[in-house]
């Protein structure tokens, strides 16, 4: 740890393997080292309600995502730029965002 920060590492071989077998619905972004969801929601309100609470824990955590939203449907995708890639942030905040969305994930 320098200066108060800590490094954050990006997951590889059989550590990223495991980790992202435990996500249901995320897929790998083609060009990218970054994972992608698409939620489908009941109505505007209720996604916009979702990426609220996802905007507060994400602002506590300090680990933001890049995400789009058209109507019912938020698109996400997770990467830890700081790592260069997929990170144990990126899990933890892809189970968060599938538990606070219920069946609202693919």
């Amino acid at each position: 740890m320098e200066g108060g920060y800590t490094m954050i590492e990006k997951l590889k071989g059989a550590a990223r393997d495991k980790a992202l077998a435990e996500l249901k619905g995320w897929e790998k972004v083609r060009g990218r080292d970054a994972i992608e969801k698409t939620y489908t929601f009941k109505d505007f309100s209720e996604a916009f309600g979702w990426m609220t609470r996802i905007a507060l824990a994400a602002e506590k955590a300090d680990h933001h995502p890049e995400w789009g939203n058209i109507y019912n449907t938020v698109v996400v995708q997770l990467t830890t730029h700081d790592a260069g890639g997929v990170s144990e942030r990126d899990i933890k905040m892809a189970k968060l965002m599938d538990r606070l969305a219920g069946k609202a994930g693919k």
